[in-house]
């Protein structure tokens, strides 16, 4: 079908002013050396070398492992190819936005939420300006892209954190089309409003329809009578001996009225379900694109129109029931990679992860209800409009729900992107460890610190099996790579992992540098329950 019909987005906007054609890369490009250099900052980070020694479950500190920018990193690049290269610009920046009646102050890139999405082609390389004038340092997290390792924007790991003032031009090729979206990686900015859709299209896209949506459901405390997510932070972690673990710590001064709210949130929300994935975070509000269900949008279309709906999930600890009233939906992508079609009447959607589905519009006034999963069943809401009629109550919860959802492992790859059948060459065991009552998040009970690396070598089939031994949720979230869920399942870089429950996955070790694994639950990450995978190098 013509490009322009499936690029329309109704409200939502394509990103087509401030991108374009360029002839050469970005100039922060240095040609000899292949790095890209901060704009008045030093280089990113090389990769950690000294002496260590192998730990417990294959944690390993020891030297020898591929740079971030290491002529490893350079080769897989190159590989990618030298497609025409798409230029955005970007600023994050303090920003207000008037949630649920209510006015916030909080964090967005361009005075947006969620800020303009980034559209580009499979094969194009994406150069982004990025400014940040935040009060406090921050990177950019290209969440699923299989991205060159110095672009990753894992601070402390990949480069140095872009500092108030700075700027940094990030620039990589995307070779695979999907469904994305990028957010920082810096402490727990993620729960402010710093996220965007980034949607790489296929070329030769195979499905057919008449419009697009995307749909960005997100959990929301920032700015609420005082409330920050640094003070919510410090609370649940205020009983650890030096306090949060993860990137960033507390940024900013939260005040008395911050830290009031988190302690009262905190003591609300301690009796909870224990397959709550939010657990002990009460977040007021739930948005769909920005806007609460009392606010709700409304995506217009004419009865019998063929709609893909691009789903993405970017609560920092909120999982979701989605459905959309009164009709089914068929899923074709999870993750961005292709799924064998299956329809189904809702879909659960874990932090972190995306789901294309096609709906065939039918007459009528329809709510897109996202359901809170656990104990508190908050809900955010859009509206689909094919004709005249009364909107539903914005509190209505449509009848498809009552199913609980499909998962992601309820699917299986399509044949194009199944991985070849082989034996693992390296089995990784991490056991999510920690309790709501300690609050002591971990991966094989060692909390995160920037030295951790568990070893690959390029080339490896490897195998990490999960085994959640907490009584929470936990979506482990790979950089850099996508895995397959056993049996035929899905591509992802997501997935959930149940309480007691173990789940292996398998990825092709070919994206050389230091890569995140970590919970996609922001709270439970940035209180330790995070890691390095990392490439050896060649001796």
């Amino acid at each position: 079908m013509p490009t322009h019909s499936r690029r329309a987005l109704l409200g939502a906007g394509i990103a087509a002013a401030g991108s374009g054609l360029l002839a050469t890369g970005a100039a922060a490009l240095d040609t000899k050396s292949g790095r890209h250099r901060f704009r008045g900052a030093p280089h990113p980070l090389d990769s950690h070398d000294g002496p260590g020694s192998p730990g417990p479950h294959g944690h390993d500190t020891a030297s020898h492992y591929v740079s971030p920018h290491g002529p490893e990193v350079i080769k897989t690049e190159r590989h990618r190819g030298s497609g025409p290269v798409r230029r955005f610009k970007m600023t994050a920046s303090a920003a207000k936005f008037d949630i649920g009646g209510r006015i916030v102050s909080t964090w967005a890139y361009g005075d947006r939420l969620p800020g303009r999405e980034i559209r580009v082609d499979a094969g194009d390389k994406v150069a982004v300006s990025f400014h940040n004038r935040l009060p406090h340092s921050t990177t950019i997290h290209w969440h699923g892209v299989q991205i060159r390792n110095d672009m990753d924007g894992s601070p402390d790991i990949t480069q140095r954190s872009v500092k108030a003032g700075r700027s940094f031009d990030y620039t990589f090729a995307v070779t695979r089309p999907g469904t994305h979206w990028l957010h920082p990686h810096v402490g727990v900015q993620l729960d402010r409003g710093l996220y965007a859709p980034l949607i790489i299209e296929d070329p030769r896209e195979p499905l057919a329809y008449d419009h697009e949506w995307v749909v960005m459901i997100d959990d929301w405390l920032d700015g609420v009578d005082g409330m920050t997510p640094d003070a919510m932070l410090a609370e649940l972690n205020k009983n650890k001996p030096g306090g949060a673990s993860g990137h960033g710590g507390m940024q900013g001064h939260s005040g008395r009225s911050a830290a009031a709210a988190a302690s009262r949130w905190h003591r609300r929300a301690r009796h909870l379900l224990s397959d709550d994935p939010s657990d002990s975070i009460d977040h007021p509000f739930h948005l769909i694109n920005g806007r609460a269900a009392r606010d709700r949008e409304t995506f217009r279309a004419k009865p019998g129109d063929r709609i893909r709906i691009r789903l993405i999930n970017a609560a920092a600890a909120t999982a979701y029931r989605v459905a959309l009233g009164g009709h089914n939906m068929t899923v074709t992508h999870t993750d961005g990679y292709p799924v064998k079609h299956k329809t189904t009447d809702s879909l659960l959607i874990a932090m972190g992860e995306r789901f294309d589905v096609l709906v065939t519009a039918k007459d009528g006034v329809f709510p897109l209800t996202a359901l809170s999963a656990g104990s508190k069943n908050q809900t955010a809401q859009a509206l689909l409009r094919t004709g005249d009629g009364d909107a539903p109550n914005e509190k209505i919860r449509p009848t498809e729900l009552r199913s609980g959802g499909l998962s992601a492992d309820k699917f299986k790859a399509a044949a194009s992107v199944r991985l070849s059948d082989r034996e693992p060459d390296r089995t990784i065991k991490m056991d999510l460890t920690g309790t709501m009552e300690d609050w002591d998040w971990a991966i094989n009970g060692r909390p995160y610190t920037d030295t951790q690396r568990y070893a690959v070598h390029h080339g490896e089939r490897v195998r990490v099996t999960f085994h959640n031994k907490t009584k929470m949720w936990h979506p482990m979230h790979l950089h850099g790579h996508t895995f397959a869920l056993p049996n035929g399942g899905p591509r992802k870089d997501t997935t959930i992992v149940l309480p007691d429950k173990k789940v292996s996955v398998d990825f092709d070790a070919d994206n050389p540098g230091l890569w995140m694994l970590h919970c996609h639950n922001i709270y439970h990450s940035e209180s330790g329950m995070m890691t390095v995978m990392g490439y050896k190098t060649k001796r």
